[in-house]
């Protein structure tokens, strides 16, 4: 498992990373206080990837259920996947950016394969839970494609359309 300060310069989907404890008891801090104050029931659903499942355990530990929906996995970036950008053959990071919709490098997921997870799953667990709020602890890419389904957007066709950060 790699540092998360380390990992700054990679090429970060499924690799699990090490995430300083500090900052995981700050999320779930930030988290319990939200569910308290909207009067939310302690129920969560977290990714298997350890940055994420971690928040989960503390959270748990604090009497929240925590459920691991392994669709919220981060993109899978398959050989790319705890490299450096620059190990990254050049020609393939243009190919990504060029055909942003289907590309995916050997042994990974396209973006539109992660819309379609994440479409899935929304579906899935939007008729089961109506009109009850969900909450998940989740990666930023995923999270960005929720939002764009949520918001009626296709799959971007080219990474300068991507969103870039999460609040």
């Amino acid at each position: 498992m790699r540092d998360a300060i380390a990992a700054s310069s990679l090429c970060i989907g499924q690799t699990d990373i090490k995430v300083d404890r500090r900052k995981l008891k700050c999320l779930a801090n930030k988290i319990e206080r939200f569910v308290r104050l909207n009067q939310l029931p302690k129920m969560m659903w977290v990714s298997p990837l350890h940055r994420s499942l971690k928040v989960g355990v503390i959270l748990a530990q604090r009497g929240f259920k925590c459920t691991i929906a392994p669709e919220f996995a981060e993109i899978n970036f398959g050989d790319w996947d705890g490299k450096s950008w620059e190990q990254i053959e050049k020609q393939q990071i243009d190919e990504w950016c060029n055909n942003f919709v289907h590309f995916a490098p050997d042994n990974g997921e396209s973006l539109q394969q992660l819309f379609n997870r994440a479409e899935s799953w929304l579906d899935k667990i939007l008729a089961e839970q109506k009109d009850h709020p969900v909450l998940a602890i989740d990666h930023a890419g995923w999270i960005n494609a929720a939002k764009m389904i949520a918001a009626g957007q296709e799959v971007p066709n080219l990474a300068i359309k991507w969103s870039r950060s999460v609040a």
